[in-house]
C-alpha cells in the first residue's frame, strides 16, 4: 500500500515537523508513505471573495496536476463523512482487499480546496466541525493513518 498526503503550503514550526516525522518513520513498516506540498498563494490583507477564490483555483490546479489517475482520492473538507479511527481503519483495509494500492490524501491550504478539487474526491472526509491549521492537520492525518495501520494489523492502540 502507498499512502501519499498531498497539500498545500511547508510546515514551517518545528514542532509540527518533527511530529510528522516521528509518524512517517512509524509508518514506514506499514506502508510507502510520501508527502507532497504543493505552493500556496499569499491572502492579501483585507481580500474579497472573488480574490479568495481565485487563490483557491490556483491552490487547487496545482493539486490536481499532482493526483494519479490511478490512486483513490480521499480529500478533507469540513463538510465531508465523518468516520473514527476504526472505521477509517476498515475503510483502508477495504480499500487494499478490493485492489486499491495507492490512497492520496489531499489537504487544502487556509482557504480550503477549490470545488474542482472536491469533485476529483473519492470520498471526502471530516475531522470535525471545527477548522485546524493546515498544518496541524498534516501531523493529526498521519497519526491517524497509523493509527489505522495498528487497528488493521491488530495492534494495540490508545482509545
Amino acid at each position: 500500500m502507498k499512502i501519499t498526503i498531498v497539500c498545500v503550503g511547508k510546515v514551517k514550526e518545528k514542532f509540527f515537523r518533527e511530529a510528522v516525522s516521528e509518524y512517517e518513520k512509524r509508518l514506514s513498516r506499514y506502508c510507502r508513505f510520501d508527502i507532497v506540498e504543493v505552493a500556496d498563494e499569499k491572502t492579501p490583507e483585507g481580500a474579497g471573495s472573488l480574490q479568495e477564490e481565485q487563490i483557491r483555483e490556483k491552490e487547487g490546479r496545482r493539486i490536481l496536476e499532482k493526483l494519479r489517475e490511478d490512486a483513490f482520492v480521499c480529500t478533507l473538507e469540513i463538510n465531508g463523512k465523518r468516520l473514527s479511527s476504526e472505521e477509517l481503519a476498515r475503510w483502508m483495509e477495504k480499500l487494499t482487499v478490493g485492489g486499491t494500492s495507492h490512497i492520496m490524501f489531499v489537504i487544502g491550504g487556509s482557504l480550503g480546496l477549490h470545488e474542482s478539487v472536491s469533485r476529483r474526491a473519492d470520498l471526502r472526509l471530516s475531522f470535525s466541525d471545527m477548522t485546524f491549521p493546515h498544518q496541524l492537520m498534516r501531523v493529526i492525518l498521519t497519526e491517524q493513518v497509523y493509527r489505522a495501520f495498528r487497528i488493521i494489523h491488530g495492534e494495540p492502540y490508545h482509545k
